[in-house]
């Protein structure tokens, strides 16, 4: 089993207190992985951290097999992401803005390009200004930018936000078929955890700035408890001890 990602001994703790501490995490070639935790636990820390979004303050980034601080461009070049909400120049069409991402990857083609814009719903709208999208239309268009080069590696952050129920389970097939034809990888940080339960195969909690937990949905179902209880129970745990180290 290839490991695509790792993160040893990442920090990144901002004036407030708050941030990541210590993070160490795997994620394997094939393996669709979920990020659950509270606001402001640190899910989007970590994500920007792996994603050369902000810099670390200690701890190393490994991504297929090479330090990002050594060679970033090298590492990233077979990831694609979407952090925090969609941002765009809204004067652009859904095409042009493609277009513009389509500039970094030279394999991109314009069959590709009306590929992943029909995947995402967003073809028949294609040439109409962004600044005329609803959220959610918006989340799609990231989404469509996220997959174009064909990534091995799609990182993702609360990427369901402002879709109605129809964009939602566009979402789910998408990741479904990338994943199972593909053999993509995914991070998806997410408060969907019904989601979660359905996409994922492996989850970690966030409490803290600190993985928690972390395991294999299908053991969790097999023991006959939802993804959402064992959620619940170590968040309670990690209260727990939080008042007994306290005391």
């Amino acid at each position: 089993m290839n490991t695509i990602l790792e993160t040893s001994h990442l920090s990144k703790v901002y004036q407030n207190d708050r941030g990541i501490r210590d993070m160490n995490l795997q994620l394997h070639e094939g393996d669709v992985y979920g990020l659950l935790g509270p606001n402001g636990a640190g899910k989007t820390t970590f994500l920007k951290l792996i994603t050369g979004l902000i810099r670390p303050d200690q701890g190393t980034i490994s991504m297929f097999n090479t330090n990002l601080a050594d060679n970033f461009a090298q590492g990233m070049q077979q990831v694609g992401s979407m952090i925090e909400s969609a941002d765009f120049h809204e004067f652009l069409s859904a095409w042009q803005y493609l277009e513009l991402v389509a500039r970094f990857y030279p394999k991109v083609t314009r069959a590709r390009m009306e590929e992943v814009l029909e995947r995402v719903g967003l073809f028949k709208v294609r040439k109409e200004k962004i600044k005329g999208f609803s959220t959610g239309m918006k989340q799609k268009l990231a989404l469509a930018a996220a997959i174009l080069p064909e990534p091995k590696l799609v990182i993702l952050d609360e990427p369901t936000n402002g879709l109605d129920i129809e964009g939602t389970v566009m979402f789910r097939k998408l990741i479904n078929q990338l994943s199972s034809e593909k053999g993509t990888s995914f991070l998806i940080s997410s408060h969907m955890i019904h989601e979660l339960e359905q996409l994922c195969n492996r989850v970690g909690i966030v409490v803290e700035g600190q993985l928690k937990k972390e395991g294999y949905v299908s053991d969790l179902l097999q023991s006959n408890q939802s993804l959402e209880q064992f959620y619940i129970d170590e968040l309670q745990l990690s209260e727990e001890k939080e008042g007994l180290d306290c005391a």
